[in-house]
């Protein structure tokens, strides 16, 4: 899986993204928007969204996206393509030691219902 951007197939991102140039980012996951186009000096307007992020570039609310992606099937059926990756992202259970000590049973099918749905 990882955090990407993505347009509208045709929309000319790299001419959108040029010094001067300013561009509407629709996203859940606005810090790290803001700290991918802040580190490469782009001026962006982003917009705070839930759900259907593919969406936004459709009805006009947005030039592009950032959004989690993992196979892109998604983004292809709603005619977008991806034009930056910002980062890889995986997933991680964590659990404190003395519960899982003290409350191994209880604990135990919640692990195991993980370990199943883990993809090698």
């Amino acid at each position: 899986c990882r955090l990407c951007v993505a347009v509208q197939k045709g929309f000319d991102y790299a001419a959108a993204t040029r010094p001067g140039g300013r561009i509407r980012v629709a996203t859940k996951y606005i810090n790290a928007a803001k700290a991918h186009f802040a580190g490469k000096g782009m001026h962006v307007d982003l917009i705070k969204l839930y759900g259907s992020m593919e969406l936004a570039p459709l009805v006009g609310l947005a030039d592009a996206i950032v959004d989690l992606v993992s196979t892109g099937g998604t983004l292809r059926a709603n005619n977008l393509e991806e034009v930056e990756d910002i980062m890889p992202i995986s997933s991680r259970l964590i659990v404190n030691q003395a519960s899982l000590k003290l409350k191994r049973d209880l604990l135990q099918p919640v692990l195991e219902a993980f370990s199943g749905a883990i993809k090698p």
